[in-house]
């Protein structure tokens, strides 16, 4: 048997690290498929019993509907003008002898003829990441919103709104030059999605959830704030546990390999900024209301995840505990700020969790970037800097990020939704939610009335009254 040669190791040891690139993007998108598990026992378990089914099959729809959106259309207009193995096309301008981009134009409806092992990674890693963006609007908008129009909404998110700006940060877009192009830092920098998942998600909840107006019966006449309590904390908490383990798919998964060695730093500071927003929250609950939150510790938690996804791989893991502790308080005083005062009823805070959180953590690169990674991110050479390491350009481009984000994400959350209501109707009628959407919209219940299948009395008058009422209560359902 002859011996190996120099080219012949070499081109095994890159296969073998394409390899094992390749599973580690897979293996993290499939991880990220969790979050949806999660988010469907946390919005359910925030709303009313009476619209349980109806909830969750929002969630269930949100994943389905989006990634094909994402396949046919907004995978292409995300990365269509940077992902090796496309043709790479994108709309661009220049401005002062830059150009920069504005969306991918290839890559619509993958094919075989275009695909790679590569491509395909990057697709599902992609494709899980937008369907979060979408799933966010559900609960923020439950209990009703009708499903026909949230399929419609949820398309135009995974098409063309969601695409659009996470082009502009992770496909190569303008807001991702910043830094090569006028100097702002290393340009947007977002390594696991505050502001291209989170923040986009929750700004579309928040549009979403004031054109649809709020619950009935959550503001009296005087304009008071009336409470309507979740039906089921186990299940919130469950959920929310769900949601921190899938979180660390997209994370970790954001690094460009398994053997990249940021990898465990980007564990650890999501794991500790979770950590201190949930006990962050418990303590601001306490002091604020007298007793611990249940509901928004599980908030301050994931908004601490939320917090440190921008940064996760540029910053300390003391300061990862900051930026989760601070982002636990922004979402818990951003929600009550948003119910109270802009009078948007938000059953599950998700406004205030990811929007807020997300633009927070957007913010928190821009300050504690510690300058000891990131050399050469988005074509920038050395690390990443934040303003506590010396350079406010890093910062700088934070904000721009921030006020693209709000100047695309809302008029076209709005003018989208606007389309569905002519289209569909947004809102359900009054009597089906005083009376629960899961069999107006469903035909069925969220739990079972075990009362009406309990064994019947054999005879009697009894027996003929419990066949009559469990026959009408069948029919009428």
């Amino acid at each position: 048997m002859d011996s190996p040669t120099l080219d012949g190791l070499v081109r095994q040891t890159l296969d073998a690290r394409t390899a094992l690139t390749l599973a580690w993007t897979l293996a993290a998108g499939f991880l990220v498929v969790l979050i949806q598990a999660g988010f469907a026992l946390v919005d359910t378990g925030l709303v009313r019993a009476k619209n349980a089914a109806h909830t969750v099959t929002m969630g269930f729809l949100a994943y389905a509907v989006s990634i094909l959106g994402f396949w046919a259309i907004g995978f292409g207009l995300q990365m269509g003008g940077s992902t090796g193995g496309l043709s790479s096309h994108e709309w661009t301008i220049t401005l002062g002898g830059h150009a920069y981009g504005l969306m991918g134009l290839s890559g619509f409806f993958v094919s075989p003829g275009l695909l790679s092992s590569a491509v395909a990674s990057i697709f599902v890693l992609r494709a899980v990441s937008m369907s979060i963006a979408t799933t966010i609007p559900a609960g923020a908008t439950a209990e009703r919103w009708k499903l026909s129009a949230f399929v419609l909404f949820s398309m135009a998110i995974a098409t063309v709104i969601y695409p659009i700006y996470a082009n502009w940060v992770w496909g190569g877009g303008w807001l991702s030059a910043l830094g090569r192009n006028l100097g702002l830092g290393h340009g947007q920098v977002d390594f696991a999605g505050s502001s291209v998942v989170h923040m986009t998600g929750g700004v579309i909840a928040l549009v979403a959830a004031k054109m649809l107006g709020p619950r009935l019966g959550k503001y009296t006449l005087r304009g008071e704030v009336r409470p309507i309590p979740a039906h089921n904390m186990p299940m919130v908490v469950l959920g929310t546990f769900i949601l921190a383990f899938g979180w660390f798919g997209l994370s970790a998964g954001s690094a460009p390999a398994g053997a990249d060695v940021r990898i465990a730093l980007v564990a650890m500071n999501t794991m500790l900024s979770s950590a201190a927003g949930g006990f962050s929250a418990y303590v601001h609950t306490r002091l604020r209301f007298g007793k611990p939150d249940v509901s928004m510790m599980c908030n301050g938690l994931l908004a601490g995840i939320v917090g440190v996804g921008a940064g996760c791989a540029f910053v300390s893991p003391g300061a990862s505990v900051l930026i989760g502790a601070i982002a636990s308080v922004i979402a818990i005083e951003g929600a009550l700020f948003i119910e109270r005062k802009l009078r948007i009823d938000d059953p599950v805070g998700a406004g205030a969790v990811h929007g807020l959180g997300g633009a927070w953590g957007l913010l928190a690169v821009g300050i504690f970037a510690n300058g000891r990674s990131g050399d050469g991110w988005n074509g920038v050479d050395g690390p990443v800097r934040g303003l506590l390491a010396g350079s406010g350009g890093q910062l700088a481009a934070s904000l721009v990020g921030i006020v693209a984000n709000l100047l695309w994400v809302i008029p076209a959350s709005a003018f989208a939704l606007w389309c569905v209501g002519r289209i569909v109707g947004n809102r359900v009628g009054s009597d089906d939610e005083i009376a629960g959407l899961d069999v107006p919209e469903l035909g069925m219940t969220g739990y079972v009335n075990e009362a009406i299948y309990a064994s019947p009395p054999r005879s009697g008058e009894a027996g003929r009254a419990w066949k009559s009422s469990g026959q009408a209560a069948a029919t009428k359902g």
